[in-house]
């Protein structure tokens, strides 16, 4: 069976190798964008199985880059996990009005990233 492809978006570049390290070790192949431009490039070109998404981005904010991928036929079917230090209901609940999948808050636990992940990929 091939690997799941994640797609791990976040400005902080120490976060992200976290986050990749993390997902490698339990058996993802890990694609990383540093910006909301990038983001879209890379999944518009490689459509991976999931993303997870930060909020605050250079370029394009996490809820554009959302909203663009959701509401576009091609790539909406994509879990998208929305990954921020933002935990107001306010953010939760424009996280949902863009269609993410779901929503995590920073400082995150590995386990609950770990298995929102295999939930929403089915794996």
């Amino acid at each position: 069976m091939s690997k799941k492809r994640i797609l791990v978006v976040d400005d902080e570049q120490a976060l992200v190798e976290l986050v990749k390290m993390r997902l490698e070790a339990n058996g993802y192949e890990v694609l990383s964008a540093f910006d909301g431009q990038e983001a879209l490039d890379k999944a518009r070109k490689e459509k991976p199985d999931l993303i997870i998404l930060d909020l605050m981005l250079p370029k394009i904010d996490g809820y554009k880059v959302c909203r663009m991928l959701k509401f576009d036929e091609k790539y909406k079917k994509i879990p998208i996990i929305l990954f921020t230090a933002r935990a107001q209901e306010s953010d939760k609940k424009m996280g949902q009005d863009v269609g993410a999948d779901s929503y995590i808050v920073k400082p995150f636990e590995p386990k609950a990233l770990l298995a929102k992940i295999k939930e929403l990929t089915g794996g």
